[in-house]
């Protein structure tokens, strides 16, 4: 984690606030080191930006890995529909196959 960068991204947060990359950028710092901090700029993100597409990959895997397993396959689903709404059919795919794993997972 950047403590630099994290100051920065946070400068940006509060210059552009409709912007919703910086507090994307923000999570994505956190999310090796503070996956709470992480989930909670996610969280932001999906509250205030609910459109913001590459939120819900990042959003999913992490509470898949923070053992929320039932919220993270109902932030993929809501990811596969926002890209379909978006014509997105390259992030849909992504998103089809991380639920698929994830429920395999569950299956095993």
């Amino acid at each position: 984690m950047n403590q630099e960068r994290i100051q920065q991204l946070l400068a940006y947060v509060t210059e552009e606030p409709g912007e919703p990359f910086n507090v994307y950028a923000l999570g994505m710092e956190y999310l090796t080191s503070q996956p709470t901090q992480a989930q909670h700029y996610f969280d932001k993100l999906l509250l205030e930006h609910p459109t913001y597409l590459p939120t819900y990959y990042q959003a999913a895997q992490l509470c898949a890995e923070m053992g929320h397993r039932p919220r993270a396959a109902t932030l993929y689903e809501a990811g596969i529909t926002l890209a379909q709404a978006q014509s997105n059919r390259k992030i849909q795919d992504e998103l089809t196959r991380a639920l698929r794993a994830l429920q395999d997972e569950d299956e095993d």
